[in-house]
């Protein structure tokens, strides 16, 4: 993978027409004399004053083929290849130590290539950028010092079939820095001509409208360069140039706007390519179970969406390392070998040091340099200042996995197809942290929040071992954090290492006010104005500004403002924190209150009984106060709570909790624990007297949604609101990315239990589409276009394992689901109060209209009566009523005493259009409505 975002500057040249083609020049004429500033920074000597011949490009006889090892090659198992996490997992303590190694899928693994399909070979266009990879290693400084001219030896320009384009002189980038220029548009098809052409005259191959048809009749084998020349050829470029080489490479193309090479879940089941599904789709594999990047609700390109890579003879990838050191997972789809070289994580300050050694006046110029990917220098060179660096042969159909920190770079063979994409085992945490402080230490900008995944994995693990302790284990393991939630696991330790630098923080700025963050705080993503370093977790602002944030880091840089006028917002305090990590240790009083108060998870009926006594607590303000760091800070070394407590558990192995204080360390929890962490204001927002003589406008039907639910969800992922008639109904709204589980019947054994995931997905044109997955299989899924739909094909899927199974004489099954049984509406959390709320609160402007429409109609709505409204109307410090959302000033409020329900509702449908923002004339429109 290239980059995990595109930061190679591209150098803009001549304005050409959409679409136009480099001119193919057939003939072979020396280049006029380049330019003075190609000379190279100490490589090779330019003894000879004649201009060079025309033939002959290839220099076999000068080869510069690297003498290094090889990395090593794994073949997984048809069982190995089943779970992508689980097995990098298993070859990570060996791959590590070269920082690059090859995965060769079992025989049976061979998705088709949706690239190769006619319509798109021929027809769909993607842009290019231009390499001249003589000048890689080998180019001064843009704004080198005058130095004497001296005789070098004239060197032709090999830039077959190309008219050299010049960076237009208003480009500020191209004065600035080396880069790649832009290139022409190609088909697949108009490409992979050029690239053969190419590496035909270059090599003298022959091509296919020049080999005898007698040859091709005896299929006599046609020679062409093998891979170590190739190689020894290309560093013979890099290295010691005597030409002038230009090539092209297709890099860097997000498949969300050319295409993946990988087919896509498709909204017909009984049309659905298994390969779909997979996880080792690289579609999938960014947000499979287990994957720290399954937290990611973004769709970041280059990071959890693929890229694809189109390349050419000698196109190359640049030394670089992923963004944020996380690992990268490169397939290729189809053509010739691509060459790559890795150095093990541990190793990669050993080769910053020796590129900015072997290259000091680039870096001094650019001292970023790394971050942009230009630049190549040769692993003989690397390995003669003590960095140790491995050799991959990828060919079509296997993957490369790169790891942590580990640096990489290479080259293509000739025509090829290679799609990419970021990965995000746990064991990636430690590695994540290291890259958010290296960060902040360049002022470079984040591409992911480290904190916000951090945490989410945590309440992950906390969900789990709740799982675990009420022995709810779904046939496949629900519970897969053991290892990293035991002593000293890799999760534990992340959380606490980030537990303790947040403590110093919150100390060093001890001396400001502080107040939580609300729930507008996570509108948008914040970073420090200075270094630019994710604000999930704690931030500080100022009167003068309050936009403008700044970390703990950098609070006396934000303003010149006296520290008193200074708010520190915090997302938990570090009591919640260390509550976190008790539960992800163990600590069972911990889970069960983060699990049952915080998490919202309910235990088996019959299995649990759990009672907390809480007591008196320290808890977050709703507005900034003058209480201080200092007393928080001294609040924290006493006993935080007297809260007792008395757990009374009827497990399945019969363990009880002693009665006794919840001892945290040397700390005893409390009731914020419990209420806080990980917890989601979900308050109804409705207008109260302050006499108690109203208790709320709005009082919904006896019924509530989610009375007589069998089923309780678990809400995993809100998503976000997508405007459009298919996004919402009557009954629901569908958030784009909402995710959640539930226990059902398991459709490989009815007679156990196990979780599924229900997902709201993107389908474009058509809307929204909803699959339901067997946590843990992937592979197994139900995918439609309603979610009535995906439930009734689970049940059924059920109902045939129960009558197959029953055909072979197995017991204990139960019987038939019927009809009713199941409601696709429940079983995605559509009809759940708690989540209800949660994506309502996601649509503050009623931009779904049909379902708030529908909201104001199934509402039964009771109105105040005169008196009460009265006493309202004179009680000047009675703030405005509040219904489903909308303010009603006290002069709408009075006129409710001589509306009836009817008006009313006329009155608020008004309130709710106006909001829309409908066309005008759009009120009176009732086709409009239709």
């Amino acid at each position: 993978m290239v980059s995990s975002s595109p930061r190679e500057p591209h150098e803009e040249g001549a304005p050409r027409r959409a679409g136009e083609k480099r001119r193919v020049m057939r003939g072979r004429t020396p280049s006029p004399e380049p330019p003075q500033d190609l000379a190279a920074s100490g490589a090779c000597d330019n003894n000879s004053a004649g201009a060079t011949t025309t033939n002959g490009k290839w220099h076999p006889d000068e080869s510069y083929r690297p003498e290094i090892d090889d990395a090593p090659v794994f073949t997984p198992t048809e069982e190995e290849f089943k779970d992508p996490i689980e097995y990098i997992t298993s070859i990570r303590p060996q791959a590590e130590k070269y920082g690059i190694c090859r995965i060769v899928p079992p025989s049976s693994w061979r998705p088709p290539c949706s690239l190769k399909e006619k319509n798109f070979w021929e027809c769909i266009e993607f842009n290019t950028r231009v390499q001249q990879v003589d000048k890689l290693q080998n180019r001064e400084p843009i704004k080198k010092k005058p130095q004497p001219q001296k005789k070098r030896k004239r060197r032709k320009r090999l830039r077959f079939g190309m008219s050299h384009r010049r960076p237009s002189s208003d480009c500020a980038d191209a004065e600035e820095k080396f880069g790649f220029q832009s290139g022409s548009d190609f088909t697949l098809e108009e490409f992979k001509n050029y690239a053969d052409e190419f590496k035909q005259q270059y090599f003298g191959m022959k091509g296919s409208d020049e080999i005898p048809l007698s040859e091709i009749k005896k299929k006599k084998k046609i020679w062409q360069p093998s891979v170590d020349e190739i190689e020894g050829e290309y560093w013979r470029i890099v290295v010691c140039p005597t030409d002038e080489v230009e090539v092209d490479y297709g890099a860097d193309l997000d498949t969300s706007m050319f295409s993946s090479g990988f087919s896509k879940p498709s909204s017909d089941s009984n049309k659905q390519d298994p390969y779909g599904l997979s996880c080792w789709n690289l579609n999938n594999i960014p947000r499979i179970p287990g994957s720290v990047l399954s937290f990611e609700t973004e769709d970041i390109s280059g990071v959890v969406v693929p890229w694809l890579y189109i390349g050419m003879c000698f196109s190359s990838f640049c030394w670089h390392v992923e963004d944020h050191f996380l690992y990268s997972l490169n397939y290729m789809h189809f053509g010739e070998p691509k060459v790559w070289y890795g150095v093990p994580g541990a190793d990669a300050v050993k080769l910053e040091e020796a590129m900015r050694k072997n290259l000091p006046r680039l870096f001094e110029e650019q001292p970023d340099l790394l971050h942009e990917l230009v630049t190549q220098l040769s692993p003989s060179v690397l390995k003669s200042e003590g960095v140790p660096v491995y050799r991959v042969v990828q060919n079509p159909g296997e993957f490369v996995l790169t790891l942590p920190r580990a640096y990489h770079s290479g080259f293509n063979c000739g025509f090829n197809c290679a799609e990419a994409v970021n990965v995000a085992p746990v064991d990636w945490l430690p590695h994540g942290q290291c890259a958010v402080e290296l960060y902040r230490e360049q002022r470079r900008k984040t591409s992911i929040s480290h904190d916000k995944l951090l945490l989410k994995t945590a309440n992950e693990a906390v969900r789990q071992i709740w799982m675990n302790l009420c022995d709810n284990k779904s046939e496949h393991g629900v519970y897969k954090w053991q290892d990293t939630c035991r002593k000293n696991g890799t999760l534990i330790s992340a959380v606490k290492t980030r537990v303790k630098m947040e403590e110093a923080a919150q100390r060093a700025n001890a001396s400001l006010q502080y107040k939580k963050m609300d729930r507008d705080y996570d509108s948008t993503d914040r970073e420090c104005f200075s270094c630019f370093y994710d604000l999930h977790l704690s931030a500080v602002s100022c009167q003068c500004s309050p936009n403008r944030f700044a970390c703990l880091k950098h609070t006396n840089l934000l303003c010149s403002c006296e520290m008193d006028k200074k708010i520190a917002l915090f997302r938990y305090s570090i009591e919640e924190l260390d509550t976190l990590v008790a539960a992800l240790e163990g600590d069972q009083t911990a889970v069960y209150q983060l699990g049952q108060n915080d998490l919202g998870l309910v235990c088996p009926s019959g299995t649990m009984q759990y009672k907390i006594d809480l007591g008196e607590s320290t808890k977050y303000q709703e507005s900034a106060t003058d209480v201080n760091f200092e007393s928080l800070a001294t609040a924290s070394n006493q006993t935080r709570s007297k809260s007792e407590c008395s757990c009374s558990l009827s497990l399945n192995h019969a363990s009880e909790l002693p009665s006794s204080r919840i001892q945290i360390g040397n700390s005893t929890l409390t009731s914020t624990t419990a209420q806080n962490l990980f917890s989601v204001d979900t308050k109804c927002n409705l207008a109260k007297s302050s006499s108690g003589q109203i208790s709320q406008l709005v009082k919904t039907n006896s019924s509530q949604p989610n009375e007589g639910l069998k089923y309780p969800v678990e809400l995993l992922d809100n998503g976000k609101i997508m405007v459009g008639k298919k996004w919402c109904n009557q009954q629901a709204i569908f958030p784009k990315g909402f995710r959640s589980r539930v226990a059902f019947h398991s459709v490989l054994d009815p007679t156990r239990t196990c979780c599924y995931i229900s997902e709201v997905l993107d389908a474009g044109l058509e809307g929204p589409l909803f699959r339901v997955t067997v946590e843990g299989l992937p592979e197994v899924s139900f995918t439609h276009t309603s979610p009535t739909q995906c439930w009734d094909s689970v049940r059924d899927r059920v109902n045939e394992e129960i009558q197959k199974q029953q055909s072979v004489g197995k017991s204990g099954l139960p019987d038939l689901l019927s009809y009713n049984s199941v409601n696709g509406l429940e079983m995605f959390g559509f009809l759940y109060s708690p989540i209800i709320k949660e994506i309502e609160a996601l649509d503050p402007h009623h931009q779904c209209l049909e379902y708030w429409l529908s909201r104001l109609s199934s509402v039964g709505t009771e109105f105040p009566s005169e008196s009460v409204v009265a006493a309202m109307v004179n009680d000047s410090t009675e703030p405005p009523m509040n219904l489903l959302g909308f303010e009603i000033s006290r002069k709408e409020s009075e006129q409710f005493s001589s509306f009836n329900n009817s008006c009313a509702e006329e009155l608020i449908l008004g309130r709710l259009l106006k909001k829309a923002k409908l066309p005008e004339g759009a009120e009176n429109n009732d086709a409009y409505f239709r």
